[in-house]
């Protein structure tokens, strides 16, 4: 069978990353976890936000996935692996974990925190991922639900705390550019 470009570009691998023989540690023994904070523009309406005179206004909207036991809303984020980049790592949990694909931007920063499945402190690096692909079907379709929401919607549903510096970053920087 013969593909054609198009068909290539719509390909994915269906099957997330497991297991920890490639996982980055750092010098103090802690996991190195990346993620990204996927975010887009939707115009609205000015009868929709009575400040701005009749004109089309964008509104920024940022994707949130369950955790994969299904009770808490977060940004995608795993393992940092040995052979690849952090910004290729953060793109790979995100598309796999969210099912969308765009262009990874700006380091938002670096945090540490506690593991709340285990008694062990992680580092976690996140991105701003400008989202310009969204897939029906993606690795972790069955485990996880995503969800466009506001930023301030995100603020109050996602319960880890440096995610939410990590949002407060990306919109600062946002506000900068405008």
């Amino acid at each position: 069978m013969k593909l054609l470009p198009l068909q290539m570009e719509n390909m994915m691998t269906l099957v997330a990353r497991t297991g920890r023989h490639l996982q980055r540690y750092n010098e103090k023994g802690c996991r190195q976890v990346v993620g990204c904070i996927p975010y887009r523009y939707r115009n609205i309406n000015a009868t929709q936000s009575p400040s701005i005179d009749g004109n089309q206004i964008e509104e920024m909207e940022v994707l949130l996935i369950s955790s994969q036991k299904g009770h808490a809303m977060l940004f995608p984020k795993g393992g940092w692996e040995t052979n690849e980049s952090m910004e290729d790592a953060a793109k790979r949990e995100t598309l796999e974990e969210a099912g969308v694909t765009g262009n990874v931007e700006d380091r938002l920063g670096k945090w540490r925190y506690k593991s709340k499945s285990q008694p062990v402190i992680h580092e976690g690096y996140m991105f701003s991922l400008l989202v310009n692909k969204q897939f029906d079907i993606w690795p972790e379709k069955n485990h996880r639900k995503r969800r466009w929401v506001s930023v301030t919607e995100a603020r109050e549903v996602c319960q880890q705390w440096w995610m939410k510096e990590a949002l407060d970053e990306l919109v600062r920087r946002q506000t900068q550019r405008s």
